[in-house]
C-alpha cells in the first residue's frame, strides 16, 4: 500500500491541511473511526485507510480508500517502509523508565553534531511510534525514538517500523507486570527492539538482562555496560541529582562516547542540560485570558501537537500563539515558515507574536495578524498588560529563547497553592470505564461543583472532545457558563426552579423535571413562548432516594400529561440508587432497580418514542451491572475514586493539590504553636509554616496531627490549629528548606486519605477546594 498524503491522520479531531492527509480508520475500545470519515470527506479528506469491508465507498467519488484488515498494522507498515528510505543512525530506547527523559536530553547533548528526527514527548505506543517515524525527512542525520509496551508481541511490530542501529535499554521495573508472566518475559519482549542493532547501551547492573542479551543481540553486536557500581565518575552536574538521573545521563554519556564525543565537550554539554518540561500546561492568565506553557522546546511536529491541542480548547474564541524561530530542522528556511504559515492558518490562529531573526526575515509568509521581534527581551520590553485579553495563548519556544520569561509575565498572581489537574488521567479514567461498560452504553459525566473541585470549563472541554453523550450540572448558572465557554454538548440541569426557565431554555440547556408542580410550570412557561418548539426534559423518578423525584401515584396523571403535551420530549427517564456503595445495602439496591425498571416502563408505555434510561452512578456501575441501562453517570470515578478494588487499581489520580514552605522557625518545647495555643510541642522542633488554610479548603478537622502533608518524600503532621491561609507541619526529622513543594494530596497522601483521617467521604475533599486556589491543567503526551 502506497500512501501519497504528506499527513498521516488517526484522530479526526486533530486535522490541518485536508488535501494533504490520509485518513487510517480505526477500530478501537471506545470509538469507530468509519464514523468520522464522511465529516473528514466533507472537510476535504481525499485518502482513507479503512478496516470496514461493508463501508459504502461509492457515497465518495473522489476519495482514495485502501481497504486493510488492520488499520494499526496498515499504519506501522507504512511507516516501515518510509523508515527503510533513510540509512541514518537510529537510536532506539525501551525500558520501564526513563525513556523519554533520555530522549529528550540525548536530543539536546546531540544537537551540536545532528539534524535530529525525534518521537515527540512520550509517543512511544503502536500508533505513536509511527507517526514519530513518518516525520523523517531528507535533511536529518539522526533519529531518536522511544518504544514502549503493554501486551506481549507489540514489540516486534515495533521494530520493524524504528529499524534502530544503536539500543538502549534503560532499566526492568514494575510498569506493566500485569500484562506478563513474570519478569523474564517482560525483559524478552522488550528485547525484541534490539535484534539488528549494531551497538547495545544499557546498566550491566541489572543482571536479569543480560542472562538474556545471547538470545536477541546479533553477534558482532557492540555491547556497552556501565555499571552503578564504577560510574563515570569524571563527570558533573550544576546541582545534586538523583540516583535514576544519573542512571538516565550514564546512557546519554555512554551515547556520547560512542559517537566520540571527547569527555570535556560532554562535561561541558552536561552542565548547558536544562530541565526537560515532560508536559504541556493550561494555565490562567492576565486579563482573562489561557495560556498554554509549553515554553522549553519547539519543533515541527511539537508545534502542531501544540496547535491541536490549542484548537480544542473553546473556553475562549480568540488563538494567538508566540512562537520563536525553530531550530536545527535541516529544512530549507523559506520552506519551513511557509509550512508554519501555513499550520497556523489551518489551525484558526487569529494572531501570531514572532521572536527571532528567522521569523522576522519570513514574516511575509505569515497572512495572519503578526508582530515580530528580534528577541524575548524586545518582546517584554515593548509588551503592554493591554496587549492580550480573553484569548487562549500558545506559548512555545526553543530553550534558547527563555520563554519561561514570557510565562512568568502573562500569568496570573495568586499564591503558592495550586490544584494541578492532570487531563490525561481524566481521559484514562472515562476511557476504562468506556471500557468496562461497552461502547453500546452511553455516558452521561458529572461537572457540577466546579467538576468536582477540578475546573468546570476545563474538564468540560475535555469531555467534549472525547464526545462524551450528555454533561450534567447542579444548577442552571453552570450550564451557562459552559455554554459561554464554548461547551456544545447536551447538558443536564439537576435543579430547576420556574423562575430560572428563561434561562434554562435561552441557553438551549436540559432540565430535570421531577414533580407535578414543576411539570405544571414548565407546561405554562412554553406556552408563553412566541415559538413553537420542541423541549427536552430529564424525568426523575423517585425509587427510595426520597430526595426528588415523581413517585407510583403520579405517573398515571404524568402519562395523560405527556400524551397532551407533546411539546415536551422526554430525552431520559432517571432516578438515584441511595447505597450502591455499601455492601450491607445490596438487598435495597436491587428493590431501587426493580421499582425503576416498573416506573420507567409505564412512563414509556405512554410515549410514542422511547426515551434514554439511566439509574447507574459510578457505585453503581461498578457493582450492579444490570443497573447500567442505555447511559451510565459517572461522576468521582472520572476524578480516580472507585468503590471496588480492581477498578481502584486502575484509575489514574486527576488532582495533586501543592503548596509550598514559606518559613522555617526553630520552636523550643516550652512554646506552643497557632491560635489558641493549641500546637503543643513536647520537643525543641522545627515547624515550617505552609500557604494553605481553610479558606483554601484544607480543612479545620485535619489540625492537631490529624493531616498530614509530604515534604520530601516523608509524611509531616499539623501542628496546632489550621488558620485560614496558612497552616503549620512539623519537619523535625527531615530535610527541607524554605520554598520546597509540599503535597497536601495526590498519589500519597491521596483523597482518600485525608478523608478516612477525619471521617468524610473523597467527595468533600475534592470539592472543598476553592476557587481561589489556582487550577493548572496539564498533558504529560505532547
Amino acid at each position: 500500500m502506497k500512501i501519497s498524503a504528506r499527513y498521516l491522520l488517526t484522530d479526526s479531531r486533530q486535522l490541518s491541511a485536508p488535501a494533504e492527509s490520509a485518513f487510517f480508520a480505526i477500530h478501537g475500545p471506545h470509538h469507530d473511526g468509519h464514523q468520522y470519515i464522511a465529516e473528514l470527506y466533507r472537510k476535504g479528506v481525499r485518502e482513507f485507510v479503512l478496516e470496514d469491508a461493508a463501508f459504502p465507498v461509492g457515497d465518495f467519488p473522489d476519495a482514495v480508500f485502501h481497504r486493510v484488515p488492520n488499520a494499526i498494522h496498515a499504519l506501522q507498515e507504512v511507516a516501515a517502509a518510509h523508515r527503510r528510505e533513510f540509512s541514518l543512525p537510529v537510536i532506539g530506547i525501551t525500558g520501564s523508565n526513563g525513556k523519554t527523559i533520555v530522549k529528550e536530553w540525548l536530543a539536546q547533548l546531540l544537537a551540536p553534531d545532528f539534524v535530529i528526527c525525534k518521537s515527540p514527548k512520550s509517543y512511544n505506543s503502536q500508533i505513536g511510534v509511527p507517526l514519530s517515524v513518518w516525520q523523517l525527512q531528507p535533511a536529518d542525520t539522526l533519529g531518536i525514538f522511544e518504544a514502549g509496551i503493554s501486551q506481549p508481541g507489540e514489540m516486534a511490530r515495533l521494530e520493524a517500523v524504528i529499524r534502530p542501529t544503536i539500543g538502549i535499554f534503560t532499566n526492568i521495573g514494575s510498569a506493566h507486570d500485569e500484562a506478563f508472566a513474570d519478569s523474564r518475559q517482560k525483559i524478552r519482549e522488550k528485547l525484541a527492539l534490539f535484534t539488528q542493532v549494531d551497538t547495545f547501551i544499557y546498566c550491566s547492573d541489572f543482571e536479569e538482562i543480560t542472562k538474556e542479551l545471547g538470545d536477541f543481540l546479533k553477534p558482532d553486536c557492540q555491547i556497552v555496560g556501565w555499571s552503578k557500581k564504577q560510574p563515570w565518575h569524571s563527570f558533573t552536574t550544576q546541582t545534586n541529582i538523583s540516583d535514576a538521573w544519573w542512571e538516565n545521563l550514564n546512557h546519554c554519556i555512554a551515547v556520547l562516547r560512542h559517537f566520540g564525543v571527547p569527555d570535556e565537550e560532554i562535561q561541558r554539554r552536561i552542565y548547558a542540560l536544562r530541565p526537560v518540561s515532560m508536559r504541556l500546561e493550561l494555565k490562567e492568565g492576565i486579563n482573562g485570558c489561557y495560556l498554554i506553557d509549553d515554553s522549553y522546546n519547539n519543533d515541527l511536529v511539537g508545534l502542531r501537537m501544540a496547535l491541536d491541542f490549542q484548537a480544542n480548547q473553546q473556553e475562549r474564541p480568540h488563538k494567538v500563539v508566540i512562537l520563536s524561530d525553530v531550530l536545527q530542522t535541516g529544512m530549507e528556511e523559506a520552506e519551513l515558515y511557509r509550512q508554519i504559515a501555513r499550520l497556523l492558518k489551518d489551525k484558526g490562529v487569529n494572531q501570531l507574536i514572532g521572536i527571532g531573526d528567522a521569523l522576522r526575515r519570513n514574516q511575509m509568509a505569515f497572512a495572519i495578524p503578526a508582530k515580530f521581534f528580534a528577541t524575548t527581551e524586545e518582546f517584554l520590553d515593548r509588551y503592554r498588560t493591554t496587549d492580550f485579553s480573553d484569548s487562549v495563548v500558545l506559548i512555545k519556544g526553543a530553550r534558547p529563547f527563555h520563554f519561561e520569561d514570557i510565562v512568568r509575565k502573562l500569568s496570573l498572581r495568586t499564591h503558592g497553592t495550586v490544584l494541578e489537574v492532570n487531563l490525561d488521567a481524566l481521559s484514562h479514567n472515562l476511557n476504562y470505564f468506556r471500557e468496562k461498560i461497552g461502547r453500546q452504553t452511553k455516558v452521561v459525566v458529572m461537572v457540577k461543583a466546579f467538576a468536582y473541585g477540578s475546573g468546570i470549563e476545563e474538564v468540560a472541554n475535555l469531555l467534549q472532545f472525547h464526545r462524551v453523550d450528555y454533561l450534567a450540572v447542579a444548577y442552571p448558572d453552570e450550564g451557562v457558563r459552559l455554554r459561554k465557554a464554548g461547551i456544545r454538548l447536551p447538558i443536564i440541569v439537576l435543579n430547576v426552579s420556574p423562575d430560572s426557565f428563561q434561562q434554562v431554555y435561552d441557553y438551549q440547556l436540559e432540565p430535570e423535571i421531577y414533580s407535578p408542580r414543576i411539570w405544571n410550570e414548565l407546561v405554562s412557561f412554553l406556552a408563553r413562548q412566541d415559538e413553537s418548539v420542541v423541549f427536552p426534559v430529564h424525568l426523575k423518578v423517585d425509587t427510595g432516594m426520597h430526595r426528588l423525584g415523581f413517585e407510583d401515584q403520579h405517573l398515571e396523571w404524568l402519562g395523560g400529561q405527556l400524551q397532551a403535551h407533546p411539546e415536551v420530549r422526554v430525552a431520559s427517564i432517571f432516578s438515584h440508587l441511595a447505597a450502591a456503595d455499601e455492601e450491607q445495602h445490596d438487598a435495597f439496591t436491587r428493590e431501587q432497580i426493580a421499582r425503576y425498571t416498573r416506573m420507567s416502563d409505564t412512563i414509556i408505555s405512554y410515549l410514542p418514542y422511547r426515551p434514554i434510561r439511566h439509574l447507574a452512578n459510578s457505585p453503581g456501575l461498578a457493582r450492579f451491572p444490570e443497573a447500567r441501562f442505555d447511559m451510565v453517570r459517572l461522576g468521582k470515578g472520572l476524578y480516580g475514586t472507585a468503590v471496588l478494588p480492581e477498578d481502584q487499581e486502575n484509575l489514574k489520580t486527576v488532582g495533586t493539590l501543592k503548596t509550598v514552605i514559606s518559613q522555617i522557625k526553630q520552636v523550643p518545647a516550652t512554646e506552643t504553636v497557632g491560635y489558641g495555643r493549641k500546637g503543643v510541642l513536647t520537643r525543641d522542633s522545627v515547624i515550617a509554616t505552609i500557604a494553605i488554610g481553610y479558606a483554601d479548603g484544607y480543612d479545620r478537622k485535619l489540625s492537631r496531627g490529624t493531616g498530614k502533608v509530604l515534604i520530601n518524600g516523608q509524611l509531616c503532621p499539623v501542628v496546632g490549629n489550621i488558620c485560614m491561609d496558612m497552616s503549620m507541619v512539623d519537619v523535625t526529622d527531615i530535610t527541607c528548606a524554605e520554598g520546597d513543594e509540599v503535597i497536601v494530596f495526590g498519589d500519597f497522601p491521596s483523597i482518600r486519605d485525608l478523608a478516612a483521617w477525619i471521617g468524610t467521604i473523597p467527595y468533600e475533599i475534592l470539592t472543598s477546594v476553592g476557587e481561589r486556589v489556582r487550577r493548572v491543567f496539564y498533558r504529560e503526551g505532547n
